[in-house]
């Protein structure tokens, strides 16, 4: 069955360029403001859309990051209104795929088969669990798999070709390719390497191999786009909010100011193989 994730790879493929996979926190800097960032992010370019579930100890994550997931609690964010914003998001496009991603603590603590029904009605298409390595399939990833649900795994510089199948064995989706090793937000240190550990996965899966952590401008899109299927963007999306807020209320640039930065570097993904 053709997923919606499935088809936006394509259709990226379709026009010579990298699909633009775009990160924001569900919540951030509040619920309305998230809300109207989250429905402008298609038409300013994201091709998929990563949708952050804030948590208390996020492991993964920069400071950046970790700070719109304190906004975003702050604000009263939960599982079920991060469902409920992907339930409104849905009333007006079918067609953009919305990948959740952030821990297992709050999934285990709702109820992993009630929160995979509840996913899978509000129009969730994939799961990025940062905690949950392979070993744990059973948790969560088999059950998501049966549910029509994509699990999407990171690797990393340091997975090895004797690791790599073990990782990719239930994959679907796509495959995540953690361009460097630490948190969130560093900067890329070589182009070249990353271009290389593309191809090194590609001899490991037909899945589309997308590149995220230290992309954070058009140009960084651009090349890193000649070697990826994909392109993921995030903790630059975070900072902008941030940088828009006033005593740490959204103002009136704050959705402008995301949905600006996405359509610049939409335009770096759309040179990348030109």
């Amino acid at each position: 069955m053709t997923t919606r994730i499935d088809r936006a790879f394509a259709a990226a493929k379709a026009a010579n360029r990298p699909a633009f996979v775009t990160y924001v926190m569900g919540g951030d800097p509040d619920l309305a403001t998230s809300q109207a960032i989250l429905n402008a992010l298609p038409q300013a370019g994201a091709d998929i859309i990563e949708l952050g579930l804030p948590f208390s100890d996020p492991m993964a994550d920069g400071v950046a990051i970790q700070m719109g997931g304190q906004r975003a609690l702050k604000a009263g964010q939960t599982l079920l209104g991060l469902l409920g914003m992907v339930e409104e998001f849905r009333r007006k496009d079918e067609n953009t795929p919305i990948v959740l991603m952030g821990y297992y603590n709050p999934i285990y603590s709702f109820g992993v088969d009630r929160f995979l029904a509840a996913a899978k009605e509000a129009g969730i298409d994939g799961l990025i669990i940062v905690d949950l390595p392979a070993e744990e399939d059973n948790e969560l990833c088999i059950p998501a798999l049966k549910a029509g649900i994509n699990f999407i795994r990171l690797t990393t510089p340091t997975t090895n070709d004797q690791r790599l199948p073990v990782v990719l064995e239930n994959t679907s989706g796509f495959v995540y390719y953690v361009s460097m090793t630490g948190v969130t937000g560093a900067a890329i240190k070589s182009r070249a390497a990353v271009g290389e550990a593309v191809q090194r996965i590609k001899a490991h899966t037909d899945l589309p191999v997308a590149v995220g952590f230290g992309i954070k401008t058009a140009e960084d899109a651009a090349e890193i786009g000649k070697h990826a299927d994909g392109i993921v963007v995030g903790t630059v999306l975070v900072e902008a909010v941030a940088k828009t807020l006033v005593d740490g209320k959204a103002t009136d640039r704050t959705v402008a100011a995301v949905r600006d930065l996405v359509a610049d570097i939409a335009a770096g993904v759309k040179r990348a193989r030109t």
